[in-house]
């Protein structure tokens, strides 16, 4: 994979969930992504985002355009320092939810990416990367 371009924004209180959605559908309009893999990615990014506000109080995203032979894509990475998953495979189960929530957010924001991948530890914090195809 090739990184084409490249933007880190920091994530402290809830303006900053519009600002990135908004960066988020500017690479993604760049790229000619379709409107529908444009929700998808959007809805996702906005669940991430929360999450990490909500649970960790902030953190950062990297949006990246990349390339994997003719494909262009978007790839997302959101990394907190907050207090981390104790059980991913629970969290990953609709339906869970450790706050008052209906506990579809990382589990829905899987099925809406191309890929998805999670990495958290206890008192360490929380890294999320996803990305999404242009035309998958």
């Amino acid at each position: 994979m090739i990184t084409l371009n490249r933007d880190r924004l920091f994530i402290q209180k809830d303006q900053d969930v519009v600002i990135l959605r908004n960066r988020v559908k500017e690479y993604a309009t760049k790229i000619g992504m379709g409107l529908v893999n444009q929700t998808k990615l959007i809805t996702g990014t906005s669940e991430l985002v929360r999450n990490m506000l909500r649970y960790a109080k902030g953190g950062e995203v990297l949006i990246e355009v990349i390339s994997r032979g003719r494909e262009n894509g978007i790839r997302l990475t959101f990394s907190d320092r907050g207090p981390g998953i104790a059980d991913l495979n629970k969290a990953m189960q609709d339906g869970f939810s450790t706050g008052r929530s209906l506990g579809l957010g990382l589990p829905g924001t899987k099925r809406l990416m191309s890929e998805f991948s999670i990495k958290s530890a206890i008192g360490e914090g929380t890294t999320v990367t996803v990305i999404k195809w242009k035309n998958g």
